[in-house]
């Protein structure tokens, strides 16, 4: 057990969150192991974010406990620590610092989505492939509009590691065709606009993408103008 941590064993909050990460099921003797179990996940989580194998580890120890409780005749405990054990599980693939900033940032809330995710700190460590995505995507999502080179730099980042949904890939890339348009990028943009609209099946973003292709026109017509006005002087010189 870790000796240093910010969060002391017998202070209010830390008591607070072993109870939210680990409710009381029964007060016998049966329980002292998964007391254990229990303060030292909130110990870890107080020190720094979870890494993503700890909660492996506490789910195949939640899982080996309920297997012992079903054996010893408690199958009331032993269901309730099945359904935590895959409730450990579904957080190692679906990270809570995520799901907590995707919340935030769905009410517009960007400082306290920023905030969620200030405290994952190796992402590496902490996330599984797809969520290391998602952590990029909505970094990129937060700075899109106070710094294009970041935004572009975590989109891309975001794109390469994948994300699930096909929904949050179209708009990735449909930020990353705007930014390529903002830098007179006109091919990237299309092609990026094009994987967008195809990755758009339910055309959530039909609006969007049609406004930036008007937009993209718009930038283009000057140079037809000049092009044409230089082709019709060359002719009249000529003549």
């Amino acid at each position: 057990m870790p000796d240093k941590c910010k969060i002391k064993n017998n202070s209010k909050e830390f008591q607070f969150q072993k109870n939210m990460l680990c409710p009381p099921f029964s007060k016998g003797k049966d329980n002292h192991f998964f007391e254990e179990i229990c303060t030292f996940a909130v110990l870890k989580k107080a020190q720094s974010m979870f890494n993503k194998n700890i909660k492996l580890v506490l789910a195949a120890g939640v899982l080996g406990l309920a297997v012992w409780q079903f054996v010893e005749g408690n199958i009331g405990n032993g269901i309730m620590y099945i359904l935590l054990s895959l409730i450990f599980m579904f957080l190692y693939f679906k990270n809570e610092i995520i799901l907590l900033a995707f919340l935030r940032l769905r009410k517009q809330d960007f400082q306290g989505a920023k905030k969620w995710l200030d405290k994952i700190k190796n992402p590496e460590a902490s996330l599984v492939r797809k969520q290391q995505g998602y952590y990029n995507y909505l970094n990129g999502l937060m700075v899109s509009q106070t710094n294009m080179n970041e935004a572009e730099k975590y989109f891309k980042k975001s794109i390469e590691l994948g994300l699930n949904m096909d929904a949050d890939l179209a708009m990735a890339k449909l930020n990353l065709a705007g930014i390529a348009m903002t830098k007179n990028r006109k091919r990237e943009a299309e092609i990026l606009l094009a994987e967008a609209k195809k990755l758009d099946k339910h055309n959530m973003m039909d609006e969007q993408i049609k406004m930036m292709k008007q937009q993209m026109k718009r930038a283009n017509m000057p140079r037809q103008q000049f092009g044409q006005r230089s082709a019709r002087a060359g002719r009249k010189s000529r003549r």
